[in-house]
């Protein structure tokens, strides 16, 4: 099933401050991990801060076109386990 961007970003938008899960296209077949907390979502990005201990910088973002094209993959958690993913 076909989804738009408005889409993604309103689904976004429910899990404002949880636990998200991010695995990124880093180029050169090379697959980015990251954990942090959904902290804003704006017209046309999402901006995750990301676990300090894990990661050298705090925040990154993405584009809701990033998900729409697969090249980012989101997952909310809920506690220790995955619950729903981002697609």
């Amino acid at each position: 099933m076909p989804r738009t961007l408005a889409d993604i970003k309103k689904s976004l938008d429910l899990h404002l401050g949880k636990r998200l899960l991010l695995k990124a296209n880093g180029g050169r077949k090379k697959t980015v991990e990251r954990a942090g907390i959904l902290r804003e979502t704006y017209p046309s990005v999402f901006v995750v801060e990301l676990d300090q201990d894990e990661n050298a910088f705090e925040r990154v973002s993405y584009s809701y076109t990033d998900v729409l094209t697969e090249a980012v993959e989101v997952t909310v958690c809920s506690g220790q386990e995955e619950a729903l993913a981002v697609k």
